[in-house]
């Protein structure tokens, strides 16, 4: 069945190529959000991928940014304690977002606070924590797009800290896994992310209570759309963004990372959520580790010069390459395509060498990109060396310029001579007729 799929797929890239389609098509299930990816995270390739460079607006998953403005300023301490202000409070009122229903002098930690915004998109935390670590919502939003354009995030713009709409404040779903997948990085940011309760402690105003996370697929959500293998991120949801969720799954040692955007909100059914546990179930149920080449094998040669041991050298790829391909595919039509940086090299060279890159091709698709690098090390033959070394001090610049600068003079020489011999030759002429002129006229007195 995967490889009827396979050449239904080829067959649409040879008709249609300039045509924008999936990395894989999904089976026997829809995807109703108007722009996702699901990205391995071990290879950071995209099994599946719906309009990733389409603007969307980002809702609350613009706290997925927040935390990490927040995470990364030199005043971010865990234990330290943050008071809750009334300015914060006031910002949120009459905006639609959550609220924490904390209390203006209520104090907590900063761990709490992480906690309010990554798991429950508190508007008024997000708020907080723009003051309390940057002074302003101006200054906090100059370091998120600071940090977006860092990440490579090009298609990206905030506005604000807590996701509110505004036709200014956008991003695309290509963006929000370079700014996810840098997350998860962070140990703080990925075990709160996947926490589906918190604790939050008393504090000077308040008993303890209890934090639930909106993602409803992480276990012991206690939601009916749990997926056993979910660990995080985040949800968000406006009338324009529509219903939006940045999940991760793990399973057997594979790691997922699936983004929907604009999903419908359905109030009988979370689409979002449903499709998708159905793109992990799909991925973990159909796709594998291929290994398509390791770094023991050569791949191509490229010509050596000034050596007498050989006369080519053989190119390895610097690493292993796996890719997470289809369980089924027909690995016959990988194809390398290796592109080398000269035409030649000059002994010695070293192990280790970077002289190339090779592109790993399945379904006419670039699935990945590797560097082609001197497998041992090669001396040079001293002779051979030395006559290259007089050669290019004969064909150097320098010796161009010298070479021409010689030239010019002898040129300029040879001018000069001429132009001398015509001089001396004019002045005898000169001297010449006058004497002629004058004996004649003695010879017609007599």
């Amino acid at each position: 069945m995967l490889k009827r799929i396979f050449f239904i797929i080829l067959s649409i890239l040879i008709i249609f190529p300039c045509m924008s389609i999936s990395a894989y098509e999904v089976t026997g299930f829809e995807i109703t959000a108007k722009s996702g990816m699901l990205v391995s995270l071990d290879t950071g390739e995209a099994l599946f991928s719906k309009n990733e460079n389409k603007k969307v607006y980002p809702a609350a998953i613009t706290n997925i940014m927040t935390a990490l403005v927040v995470l990364e300023s030199d005043k971010y301490s865990p234990d330290s304690k943050i008071t809750m202000t009334k300015k914060a409070r006031n910002d949120i009122l009459g905006t639609g977002v959550t609220d924490s229903h904390t209390k203006v002098g209520e104090e907590f930690t900063h761990t709490d606070l992480l906690h309010m915004i990554i798991m429950c998109s508190f508007g008024d935390a997000s708020c907080l924590a723009a003051d309390y670590f940057y002074g302003s919502h101006e200054a906090f939003v100059k370091k998120m797009n600071e940090t977006a354009k860092k990440l490579g995030m090009n298609d990206t713009n905030f506005t604000n800290p807590m996701g509110i709409h505004d036709s200014k404040h956008y991003t695309t779903v290509a963006d929000i896994y370079k700014m996810t997948e840098y997350a998860l990085k962070n140990k703080t940011f990925k075990e709160i992310c996947a926490k589906p309760r918190y604790t939050l402690p008393a504090t000077n105003m308040q008993d303890k209570r209890i934090l639930s996370t909106t993602n409803f697929l992480l276990v012991g959500s206690n939601s009916g759309y749990e997926y056993s293998y979910a660990s995080g991120v985040k949800t968000g949801y406006t009338d324009e963004a529509g219903r939006c969720i940045v999940s991760t799954a793990s399973y057997n040692g594979y790691n997922y990372l699936c983004i929907l955007m604009n999903s419908p909100n359905n109030p009988s059914k979370r689409q979002e959520l449903v499709e998708c546990a159905n793109l992990f179930r799909w991925a973990f149920n159909n796709f594998e580790f291929k290994e398509i080449a390791n770094s023991t094998e050569p791949v191509c040669e490229i010509p050596l010069e000034l050596s007498m041991e050989t006369d080519f050298v053989p190119l390895y790829f610097d690493k292993p390459f796996i890719s997470v391909l289809p369980k089924d595919a027909d690995e016959s039509t990988i194809v390398i395509n290796t592109k080398l940086y000269s035409e030649s090299v000059k002994a010695p060279v070293k192990k280790g060498a970077v002289l190339g890159e090779a592109e790993v091709v399945f379904a006419e698709k670039v699935i990945g990109k590797v560097n082609l690098v001197v497998g041992e090390n090669v001396k040079a033959n001293a002779v051979l060396k030395t006559a290259d070394v007089i050669k290019s001090i004969f064909t150097s610049k320098a010796m161009i310029v010298v070479y021409v600068i010689l030239g010019l003079a002898v040129v300029g020489f040879a001018v000069w001579c001429v132009i001398m011999n015509y001089t001396k030759i004019k002045k005898r002429k000169v001297r010449y007729i006058p004497y002629n002129g004058k004996e004649r006229e003695n010879k017609h007195n007599r």
